[in-house]
């Protein structure tokens, strides 16, 4: 017997000034909860809008589902320094709390190192992904990321106190 393989629900595409209320309801409730990105809690919705969206090279995009239309998922990569380290991308990606588990991520990373590469980068680097989320820190080795280096209690979790921040990369 064949495999099953299940159908994509979603497309991603390039987000639209009008995805914008999607993207914050997404972005809104993990920047709350402190537990994997390293901003503010308190964090504006135009600080939020204008740190997330992003500009060419860089990119912002967007998980939709195929039947709904609902923004299930969210992206943006970007050049991680300026000048002679322009070359090395930097991403982040927020998924829908009740999208989880759906490949959203996966398909999130894929469609960014794809994109990032036909803009011309060399490479993607993770700046800092919090230690404490395993299943982030397995998913972005199994898409070919290697840990360069762990930060020590560089980061304060809002519930278990001081954990480590990864530095993660890969050539595109």
């Amino acid at each position: 017997m064949a495999a099953v393989s299940q159908e994509q629900t979603f497309d991603i595409r390039t987000a639209t000034p009008g995805d914008w209320p999607g993207i914050w309801a997404i972005l809104e409730p993990v920047i709350r909860d402190g537990e994997t990105f390293t901003w503010d809690r308190d964090t504006s919705e135009e600080a939020a809008r204008n740190k997330w969206t992003k500009d060419a090279p860089g990119q912002t995009f967007v998980a939709v589902g195929k039947d709904s239309g609902q923004i299930l998922g969210t992206g943006e990569f970007h050049a991680n320094q300026a000048g002679g380290g322009s070359h090395i991308a930097n991403a982040g990606y927020m998924v829908g709390a009740n999208n989880s588990g759906q490949g959203i991520a996966r398909a999130l990373c894929a469609y960014s190192l794809s994109e990032a590469k036909a803009a011309g980068f060399y490479a993607m680097q993770y700046n800092a992904v919090v230690e404490s989320n395993v299943r982030a820190v397995w998913l972005w080795q199994s898409m070919g990321f290697r840990i360069l280096a762990t930060v020590p209690d560089a980061f304060d979790h809002p519930e278990i106190g001081y954990v480590g921040l990864h530095v993660m990369y890969r050539k595109l």
